[in-house]
């Protein structure tokens, strides 16, 4: 039996010696190359923390203490040694595990994930309820030095005080978040990270004095006093002793012993302290360390050579291409990104126009203002940003750009079902809150032609805007062959009979046509709509006019979201309309097919709904 397959527990993992954790630490990189390499998923970041994770459960007591992984991409590791090893398998599966941390699943997640900069402040959180509540537990926080460039982490760092004293930060250094680190922070943090010199000579005293017991822990705290005596005459303070945080490090990352005699350093501090490490992303597997960007969160992959598939062109790309060719028309488009230039389809921009992009770092609220401002000044910014992620900035669409009509244009990624990152993850709120704010218009291309329409007409609009579209790669046009009428458009299937008219946009579209089709014995209008902000009701009514059944089918929340509004206003009218869309509710785990199964969007499923309303 290996030693993976004894550990049921944390605590199973203190039986171990250091040399049987170092053997355990090269079993489950095997295992986790091994399970991706099917299912695809975080690789580079879970394999750099190996030692790490293990460190940490074999030195703190879970579930007791809290481990709390800042967005948790790292959190593998952890659960193959919480009970979840016999399950690993369906990670990101249809009804498998979570790729994140997820209350809900184990006792030994303390805090759920998926956004970053949360952690600190919910270590904090968890360590000031166990003050009141008379728990003497620690709460440990592992950020990554990406999630170090989000103004959320800085805001914790300053409630940090002296009675947070059971806090440890974990600051996981690989110099590396999903693109490049940028910023002042980064920098600041490479300062650290570039004496290796220094790191090398550290561990060899401390595995001296490791080796020499009690002579050794009497040597190193002459060490310890003479090093802060030198300290405070010849250097100024680091950042993160200037807000009382008590500092370890720079250390090995990969090195257990090392690792564990820190963090048991790091308990008997009677104060809130922080622990550097340094760590290689995709450590242990060569292609993932050579390409730790691609590696990030990548497909099914082939283990023995690290071929991935290669990428298809999707929306992003599309989007992407679609933005330097209006660039090359117009000096006054600029492009913003938080740390997603890949993600977002804005390299080649990025290359073309090195002038006119900004990656501001993992920092979505600042990315918007900061594009408020360029706008105010007179340039045309694009914030291209995930849905999930444009989420933290829904006070900055509202003060800096609604209200001062400030034409920024948000072009939002990953709209609707997003396949694989469950729950955390899922564009499916953005098309119900972005209705809620003035003076925006929201545009929804189904393909890529409709992307590069939308994009041009929101940028010569002058106004707020919003350009949401899907994951993945467009579908065959079925609707090509509409009919245009003002800002949408619509086509007729099966008889003459006016039996159901579907309302539907974007990516969904597709299904609803095949579902149209599905029921050639009835008579069906689609209508697609080009936006959804404003839309012409009076017009979208007087198409669906004297149909039986009016069905509103959408890939976003029904709280507050278009079908409600639709039916909301035919309802005046005495048309009554039925509305399909998305229980947030309900799992999200699986590939595109499995959420649209879930959901009800395959075409079989919708001409099913239409069927039930006539029975």
């Amino acid at each position: 039996m290996s030693y993976l397959e004894k550990i049921k527990c944390p605590s199973d993992l203190k039986k171990l010696n250091i040399s049987e954790t170092n053997a355990l630490a090269s079993e489950i990189r095997e295992r986790i190359i091994d399970i991706l390499s099917e299912n695809g998923g975080h690789v580079a970041s879970n394999l750099g923390v190996v030692e790490l994770t293990l460190a940490l459960h074999r030195v703190f007591d879970l579930p007791k203490d809290s481990i709390i992984f800042d967005v948790g991409h790292q959190c593998y590791v952890h659960k193959l040694i919480t009970g979840r090893n016999d399950r690993f398998d369906t990670i990101r599966q249809h009804n498998g595990m979570s790729g994140f941390t997820n209350r809900a699943e184990s006792e030994y997640d303390a805090f759920g994930a998926g956004h970053s900069g949360t952690s600190v402040s919910a270590a904090l959180g968890i360590a000031k309820a166990n003050k009141l509540n008379g728990v003497d537990a620690y709460s440990v926080a592992v950020v990554g030095d990406g999630s170090f460039t989000n103004g959320m982490i800085y805001e914790a760092l300053n409630n940090c005080s002296a009675d947070s004293s059971n806090v440890v930060i974990v600051l996981n250094d690989n110099e590396m978040s999903i693109s490049k680190n940028v910023g002042a922070m980064s920098n600041y943090l490479s300062e650290f990270s570039n004496t290796r010199w220094y790191i090398k000579f550290k561990n060899r005293v401390y595995a001296f004095c490791l080796k020499t017991k009690w002579f050794g822990k009497f040597f190193m705290a002459i060490g310890r006093f003479f090093k802060n005596a030198i300290k405070k005459l010849f250097m100024t303070k680091n950042y993160f002793e200037c807000l009382g945080l008590k500092y370890f490090g720079p250390i090995d990352g990969h090195d257990q012993e090392l690792l564990e005699l820190v963090f048991e350093q790091a308990k008997r501090r009677n104060s809130p302290c922080i622990v550097h490490v340094i760590t290689k992303k995709g450590k242990g597997y060569k292609y993932a360390e050579e390409k730790a960007d691609v590696f990030h969160s990548v497909g099914r992959f082939n283990k023995e050579n690290g071929e991935t598939a290669k990428p298809k062109y999707d929306f992003s790309a599309a989007f992407g291409d679609a933005l330097v060719d209006l660039a090359s028309q117009d000096d006054d488009i600029v492009a913003v990104t938080a740390a997603m230039e890949k993600g977002t389809g804005l390299s080649r921009f990025a290359r073309e126009y090195k002038e006119r992009f900004f990656d501001v770092g993992i920092a979505e609220e600042h990315a918007l203002t900061f594009c408020a401002g360029l706008a105010a000044a007179g340039k045309k910014p694009i914030f291209a940003v995930y849905s999930s992620f444009l989420q933290r900035s829904y006070d900055q669409l509202i003060h800096d750009v609604a209200i001062q009509k400030l034409p920024v244009v948000v072009c939002i990624d990953r709209a609707g079902l997003v396949p694989g990152d469950g729950k955390t993850h899922q564009g499916i709120y953005d098309s119900s809150f972005l209705l809620g704010i003035p003076e925006f218009t929201v545009y929804t291309p189904e393909n890529y032609a409709d992307l590069k329409i939308a994009l041009k007409s929101a940028i010569e609009s002058n106004r707020p805007c919003a350009v949401r579209y899907p994951k993945g790669t467009e579908a065959e046009c079925i609707s090509s062959r509409f009919e245009k009428a003002g800002d949408f458009s619509y086509g007729d299937f099966g008889s003459e009979a006016k039996d159901v008219a579907f309302i539907t946009y974007g990516r969904i579209t597709q299904n609803v046509c095949l579902a149209a089709k599905l029921l050639e014995d009835c008579g069906i209008r689609v209508i697609k709509l080009h936006k959804i902000k404003p839309i012409d009701t009076e017009m979208l009514f007087e198409k669906c006019s004297g149909y039986k059944n009016i069905l509103i089918v959408e890939e976003g929340i029904q709280s507050g979201g278009v079908g409600e509004r639709i039916a909301l206003d035919f309802g005046k009218k005495g048309l009554k309309t039925h509305v399909h869309a998305i229980d947030p509710s309900l799992g999200f785990s699986g590939d595109l097919n499995d959420l649209y199964f879930d959901f009800g969007f395959t075409p079989e499923k919708i001409a099913n709904k239409i069927r039930n309303l006539y029975a």
